[in-house]
């Protein structure tokens, strides 16, 4: 089963451009059969820009209860924040003694950084931190150990994948495989609102939406987007207007065909910010009262807490084994270990088996174990040996996937679909 993961960097407030391009189809695909998704705020990363404590905190409570509100399920997600996760720390260290300086001399961040100060007749590195230069490593690290197969990205954010592919796979060259190297899920379809003067909705421009600001402010700065000076009555080019862009993020094919009609009709600039307005509270009023909840009361603000945490533990029965062989495979163990433990730490697991056997009931069964003995499937019995076999097969060479097979194959505690597929991969990756 695909692992999914996506940061989300806590140094400011969420606003409308990261409902539309982050927050709500993160959601709705984390609703998707068939998927392990990971969401986690990235508090160790907003650090690298904001040096105001309150403000971290600030901004993890926000984007925390912005998430919850907005319908995230902890129950069904990896819900957790970065800082409480220490094998991300750990991991980055480990890394950052595989990761070669050529590699991150050319993250764009870091070369934008410099060459800003070049330009400006400054020298090259000042006021550059080690935290800058060592963020892509940091992302690695947060996507690594999770062994996740894809991270939803924006094409300036592609670099950033490749780079832990890179370190992920010197350290694989290195010490032994153990991780899964990911993939840039660039995310062309997500729309990028235009904010209040018209360009990319940003914290930098200072021309956002808040997502959960009250009814009046939101009206307030609705009023205030830039247009042109067509007066009513004069047609109106819909594609090239801010509002009708806002307007078609929140509205259904049919509402925004008609916003369309009405531009062509000339409607004036005050009723078509009027009708943007009610769109978009229309969609975004039931999500601010559970926004409120979790972000200005006590209650909420202790739920946000606890998720968090239980998050947190989750998250960790998945981090810490993986660290704890990555301690081994580099070296760093018990003094009185053996080489037999370094040879484990390294060596690639054994290869997964299936086994076919008829039972005392007279019906064929067969079960997939994987390197370390453990069962990971259980089929139902057949009564032909044939039903087995074909079935086999077709799971070896990946012609049959597990949602069709619910009925005959079973996943056995504490084994899960993804420890299927991992071993189902390593078949189809043997015959090739």
């Amino acid at each position: 089963m695909p692992r999914i993961l996506t940061g989300i960097t806590t140094s400011g407030t969420p606003h409308l451009g990261n409902y539309v391009g982050a927050i709500r189809p993160a959601i709705a695909a984390s609703h998707a059969p068939g998927v392990e998704s990971f969401y986690f705020l990235a508090d160790y990363h907003a650090l690298i820009k904001v040096s105001d404590p309150s403000r971290v905190q600030r901004s993890t409570l926000e984007i925390a209860a912005a998430w919850l509100a907005c319908g995230l399920d902890p129950e069904k997600v990896w819900f957790y924040r970065q800082s409480d996760i220490p094998e991300i720390p750990e991991l980055t260290w480990l890394l950052t003694c595989v990761a070669a300086k050529g590699l991150l001399n050319r993250a764009h961040a870091y070369k934008a950084a410099v060459d800003r100060n070049v330009a400006e007749g400054d020298d090259p590195d000042a006021g550059i931190t080690a935290g800058l230069f060592m963020y892509p490593v940091l992302m690695a690290a947060d996507i690594l150990l999770f062994n996740a197969d894809k991270v939803p990205v924006g094409r300036d954010q592609v670099q950033h994948i490749e780079m832990a592919r890179d370190i992920g796979a010197r350290f694989n060259h290195l010490h032994g495989e153990h991780f899964t190297l990911p993939e840039a899920a660039i995310e062309e379809h997500v729309a990028t609102l235009p904010g209040l003067d018209g360009r990319k909705m940003s914290k930098s421009y200072d021309n956002t939406i808040p997502l959960f600001c009250d009814r009046n402010e939101l009206k307030k700065l609705i009023a205030g987007i830039v247009t042109d000076s067509r007066a009513p009555g004069e047609p109106k080019d819909a594609d090239a207007s801010n509002v009708f862009e806002l307007y078609r993020a929140f509205a259904s094919s049919d509402e925004t065909a008609a916003m369309r009609g009405a531009f062509a009709g000339g409607i004036g600039w005050g009723d078509a910010k009027q009708q943007l307005f009610e769109r978009i509270d229309a969609e975004i009023a039931p999500l601010r009262e559970r926004y409120a909840y979790y972000a200005e009361t006590a209650d909420g603000v202790a739920e946000v807490e606890r998720l968090l945490r239980a998050g947190a533990v989750k998250a960790r029965l998945l981090a810490a084994p993986l660290l704890t062989k990555l301690r081994l495979a580099v070296g760093l163990r018990d003094l009185r270990a053996t080489e037999q433990m370094q040879a484990v730490a390294t060596q690639k697991p054994a290869m997964p088996q299936f086994k076919q056997y008829r039972e005392a009931d007279g019906k064929f069964y067969f079960k997939l174990i994987d390197g370390d003995g453990r069962v990971l499937l259980q089929s139902i019995g057949f009564d032909l040996p044939m039903k087995s076999g074909h079935i086999v097969s077709g799971l070896k060479n990946r012609t049959l996937g597990l949602d069709e097979l619910t009925d005959s194959v079973h996943v056995l505690a504490p084994a899960t679909a993804r420890d299927v597929e991992n071993a189902l991969q390593r078949f189809a990756t043997a015959e090739h």
